[in-house]
């Protein structure tokens, strides 16, 4: 018999639920000090993982949590570029 897989669980760094990994979208500082958005999930550098609702994302901004998740001050301008991959809530 079988062992079930694990599902693996993180949390989103704005409304600070764990979830299902595959539910969240992961925010990676790469090697080289720029901030992009993972869509795979394996890209090298440090990750924060957060939920795909831009409710989610203006949280994670206001209370300076994504930035401390990734160790590094993001400007203006990836911010906005990230705010227009999100969703608004429906």
């Amino acid at each position: 018999m079988k062992k079930p897989r694990k599902i693996p669980l993180r949390m989103c760094v704005g409304c600070q639920e764990k979830k299902n990994k595959r539910e969240l979208v992961r925010i990676v500082r790469t090697p080289e000090g720029d901030i992009v958005l993972d869509a795979t999930g394996k890209k090298a550098g440090r990750g924060a993982y957060i939920c795909p609702l831009r409710e989610c994302l203006e949280a994670a901004i206001k209370k300076k949590r994504l930035e401390k998740s990734l160790q590094q001050l993001i400007s203006r301008e990836v911010l906005e570029e990230l705010h227009g991959s999100f969703k608004a809530h429906e």
